[in-house]
């Protein structure tokens, strides 16, 4: 008996956290969409000078994010020159190399 009063009282609390969760996602959705999307137009330029212009590998381009940014991931497409940044589910962004003017982010569409 004990023992299904606390599984209830658990089930509770875990509910009650997840309500919250999703609340203060709600609320600060702007504010998270525009950090992701900044975040991964900087990872996706930064990548790519790094990659094509600097000529070092990807993986040692992630040394030149700032702190904070290890949800930002890398995709490499060495055939078209270009970096795809991405934050799961919430952002992505590419910049790709161009001769004689460096690593261009493509338009955004808003």
């Amino acid at each position: 008996m004990a023992t299904a009063i606390r599984r209830n009282k658990a089930r509770g609390v875990v509910a009650v956290l997840v309500v919250a969760l999703v609340m203060a996602g709600v609320y600060y959705r702007t504010t998270i969409a525009g950090y992701s999307r900044t975040g991964a137009a900087f990872g996706a330029r930064t990548a790519c000078a790094c990659r094509y212009i600097a000529g070092r590998s990807l993986g040692d381009c992630k040394k030149d994010f700032e702190p904070g940014m290890q949800v930002v991931f890398l995709r490499d497409d060495a055939e078209d020159r270009r970096v795809r940044d991405y934050v799961p589910l919430l952002a992505s962004e590419t910049a790709r190399f161009k001769p004689g003017y460096g690593c261009l982010l493509d338009p955004w569409k808003t």
